[in-house]
């Protein structure tokens, strides 16, 4: 079995993470050290910390050296972190000690790997961006034609009052929303940069160790944090809330969906859905249902990754490797997550008539609300709650409708009061309301 249904030949399309998996490559996490380790030696060269010839020979093997990732496992095995392997084999490749030596000057393997990992996620979060993005445009086309078209709302999974489905999906949009603005100011603050030596007191980095640090910033488009962070994981710890928080708006939409597509209610027609091996008849939400697994998926792994915090004094590998493990898998749920949720969105339609079904078999219930506010013009508050409430019962004890038991007592009450269309409240100015600010971004 592989150790991940990312690395899956069989359930690789089933959690697609697309262009995410090549970012948490074996090529991809060593190409990325190297682009550091080359930026590292280019900024210490114009900085005078090493020689300059040797920092451009340096810089320009890194662009040019092909590293084998199984060349590494077994150091890596043994000193628990593969910078140093790859030190050794990029020396040895290089075949200029006298340049080559300067290799890594002053820094540590956290440095290195911390910093490689953010240059990473940098293309990760750009692939969540696009993805928020695609599904968020796909939801406001859905909730903008039908903001007027109503459906029973339900609480408690019990019928509540008329809502339309416009405003089911601005429901599942706007926090997507939020959390699209959310990514682009992270994006614009910049991933942080590690550049600190052993102990995070920098020691071997030179006299003026900040200013290296921002130059290596500026050199790789990453922020600078202005401090060490080796053994602070805020940076880690945020974005896996963030995308813990993204994954669990995502499933909600594939919990709400797997109800609104259950046999006796098919609210909702999906684009795509699975066969059964034993049961031609069905049409499984599978869609929705990898959604939700995916969303547990992620707040599991968030809890490992976020108990990681405990980093013990100036670094501590265990809570490193705890990442190690959590971090890649979290980042593709959410991957998997965002590509069944544009499909989604860009396939799957409302059942109108078996929505006004739902609300024609309610025997008018879902109007209680509104007869009892409509009563007030005639008696207390409380008196009217009581009224409706023994209508109520006497409605779904008879099989009657509330409409004709309530014009029956009350004649002059406004038909209205009955049709769903009219007892939407704001529902439709909600689904607009969403469909506009999506345009806006």
């Amino acid at each position: 079995m592989p150790a991940s249904p990312f690395d899956s030949a069989h359930l690789g399309k089933l959690f697609d993470t697309t262009e995410a998996a090549r970012l948490f490559s074996d090529s991809a996490e060593i190409r990325a050290m190297l682009l550091v380790e080359g930026a590292l030696a280019k900024v210490q060269g114009a900085a005078g910390v090493i020689p300059e010839l040797s920092a451009a020979a340096i810089h320009r093997a890194t662009l040019e050296i092909q590293l084998d990732p199984a060349g590494l496992a077994e150091a890596t095995g043994q000193n628990g972190v593969p910078v140093p392997a790859l030190v050794t084999a990029f020396r040895t490749l290089m075949q200029a000690p006298e340049h080559a030596q300067y290799l890594h000057w002053g820094a540590t393997s956290q440095d290195i790997l911390d910093t490689a990992l953010m240059l990473r996620l940098r293309q990760v979060l750009a692939l969540y961006d696009d993805g928020l993005e695609k599904t968020l445009a796909a939801l406001a086309v859905l909730a903008e034609s039908h903001a007027i078209t109503p459906m029973a709302a339900r609480t408690y999974g019990q019928h509540a009052t008329p809502t339309s489905f416009g405003a089911t999906v601005a429901s599942w949009g706007w926090p997507l929303l939020t959390l699209l603005k959310e990514l682009r100011q992270i994006r614009s603050d910049g991933l942080p940069v590690s550049l600190s030596g052993a102990a995070g007191t920098a020691t071997e980095l030179g006299a003026d160790a900040p200013a290296l640090r921002a130059a290596l910033a500026q050199a790789l488009g990453l922020s600078d944090p202005g401090r060490s962070w080796h053994n602070d994981r805020t940076p880690i710890l945020q974005l896996a809330a963030w995308i813990t928080r993204v994954t669990t708006a995502l499933g909600k939409m594939g919990e709400d969906l797997l109800l609104l597509t259950q046999s006796g209610l098919s609210e909702v027609r999906l684009g795509g859905a699975g066969g059964s091996s034993t049961m031609p008849q069905k049409q499984n939400p599978v869609a929705p249902s990898a959604l939700v697994a995916l969303s547990h998926h992620a707040l599991g792994l968030n809890s490992t990754l976020q108990g990681a915090g405990l980093h013990r004094q100036q670094r501590d590998g265990a809570a490193w490797f705890t990442e190690w493990l959590s971090l890649p898998a979290l980042c593709l749920s959410l991957s998997a997550a965002l590509n069944h949720a544009q499909r989604l969105a860009e396939t799957l339609a409302p059942n109108a008539e078996a929505m006004s079904e739902t609300l024609d078999s309610a025997q008018g219930l879902l109007a209680a609300e509104a007869l009892s506010f409509a009563l007030t013009d005639r008696m207390s508050r409380p008196d009217a709650q009581s009224e409706v409430k023994v209508l109520c019962k006497q409605v779904m004890a008879d099989g009657t409708h509330l409409r004709d038991a309530a014009l029956a007592r009350w004649p002059d009450l406004p038909a209205a009061l009955f049709r769903s269309a009219a007892q939407m409240g704001q529902a439709p100015q909600e689904a607009r309301a969403f469909a506009t600010a999506v345009r806006a971004l």
